[in-house]
């Protein structure tokens, strides 16, 4: 595990001081003191929606682990998760908070679940690597470059096993084809095609057009807010809609970058692509277009955006959202053919080659071998036992959202980008460079 260069910028001095300097806390052992039969001990921090489906696996692998506390600034979700846990082992062990400091400060916890909005992973990351836990993290890493940097840098200090939930890489039809693609059926790659959705998807049935008001009584909107820009509250960017406002998260790019672009760049982690084994690897060069409501609307994250990069080796990358040509997924272009993979549906430009690869990934008979997981969160369990690296370590995760990030910032700019992936930097750039990371506010939630 490496450590990242980063921008020295005042914005980022925070967050890089805390993870290169904050000292290291370790739990009294590997594993919990309260934890039965030396069971991983839990804690989540935030289970709303994708939150609630990571608690639901760590519950259904209570030989390996036990849940023994939750954090929400919504006290509705507290309490419904702290309900569910402690009626799932019928006792009362389960403690709610709703600061994550105070779950963080407890040394019989091993690992903690984050599954909060974008714009809260970076702080409650960097403290939990700070405080010893070993981390769960959901996608896109973080919502800057900048925060992606620090975080990496604070778990590669303090030894950290990482998982992060880009999920597919978990699922054999993903790694079918990225087993086909590392092992050369396609030759060496040329194109790589990313097809993400575009426009918004309104997951609350709110709309983008209700007027500012209160905030529910049972949350924190203060604490919600968090290091981001403080904004009047409103019904349409609050629970899964925080999405399409880029003062918390990223529109669809940035919420599924996560996923395809992760499995492209698996695809990739050949040596013979210009990749190594931890997909170590970026574009050399980013252009970008996109269409963006305006600024001030409610849910303001572009809504069709075309990204295209120069990868190593004179590979053509694109990641798109609302281009027909580009089907979603992750698509690999070679002089011999085509693989191409999206959620149910796993094709080639050989159909023989989807029966073979299923029956060498079988027998374990691959020339290039590829990491294999059947269950992701269970991966996550067993590496903290063994130490071992899980399959979405926090480099790779940083690597597969750095093409977001990059094209986002093209778009907005107007300028084709020029980047070092060794030194993590935008070069003769000096305008595009500032929106590598943004100002946290100075509140007292945001300490690490």
């Amino acid at each position: 595990m490496t450590t990242l260069p980063i921008t020295n910028r005042r914005n980022v001095l925070k967050l890089l001081a805390a993870s290169t300097v904050a000292p290291l806390i370790l739990p009294s052992r590997l594993f919990g003191q309260s934890a039965p039969s030396k069971k991983i001990t839990i804690g989540c921090i935030g289970v709303g929606w994708q939150g609630g489906s990571n608690l639901d696996s760590f519950l259904g692998l209570s030989d390996d682990c036990q849940v023994v506390a939750i954090c929400d600034v919504d006290e509705a979700h507290l309490k419904e998760a702290v309900d569910k846990v402690n009626a799932r082992y019928n006792n009362k062990d389960c403690k709610g908070y709703k600061d994550f400091h105070e779950l963080l400060a407890r040394t019989d916890i091993d690992a903690v679940s984050i599954c909060t909005p974008d714009h809260w992973h970076s702080i409650p990351a960097i403290a939990a690597a700070n405080a010893g836990k070993d981390i769960f993290c959901e996608k896109p890493l973080s919502h800057t470059l900048g925060e992606g940097i620090a975080m990496v840098n604070a778990v590669a200090k303090n030894k950290r096993i990482w998982q992060t939930g880009s999920w597919q890489r978990s699922v054999a039809s993903f790694r079918w084809a990225v087993q086909l693609v590392q092992n050369g059926y396609i030759g060496k790659v040329t194109r790589v095609e990313v097809g993400l959705p575009s426009g918004h998807a309104d997951f609350e049935g709110t709309g983008n057009d209700k007027p500012n008001g209160p905030a529910p009584a049972s949350v924190d909107y203060d604490f919600w807010i968090g290091p981001s820009e403080m904004m009047p509250f409103n019904p349409c960017r609050f629970h899964k809609n925080w999405r399409w406002n880029y003062n918390t998260g990223g529109g669809q790019l940035m919420d599924w970058i996560g996923h395809h672009c992760d499995i492209a760049h698996w695809g990739l982690a050949n040596p013979q692509f210009g990749c190594g084994p931890d997909d170590a690897v970026g574009p050399l060069e980013v252009s970008a277009t996109a269409e963006f409501p305006k600024k001030t609307d409610v849910w303001n994250t572009a809504t069709k955006y075309r990204i295209e990069c120069k990868y190593p080796n004179n590979i053509d990358f694109v990641i798109a959202g609302g281009y027909g040509e580009i089907a979603g997924g992750a698509k690999w272009i070679g002089p011999d053919g085509w693989v191409q993979v999206d959620r149910g549906n796993f094709k080639a430009s050989n159909p023989d080659w989807v029966r073979e690869i299923q029956q060498l990934d079988k027998k374990g008979d691959l020339k290039v071998p590829v990491y294999k997981s059947e269950n992701h969160h269970k991966n996550f369990l067993d590496c903290i036992k063994s130490r071992k690296r899980t399959i979405t370590p926090i480099e790779i995760a940083h690597r597969s959202q750095t093409p977001g990030h990059l094209g986002y910032i093209a778009s907005v700019t107007g300028r084709k980008l020029k980047w070092d992936a060794v030194k993590q930097v935008i070069v003769g750039d000096p305008e595009a460079s500032k929106m590598i990371m943004k100002k946290f506010r100075d509140v007292p939630c945001c300490r690490i």
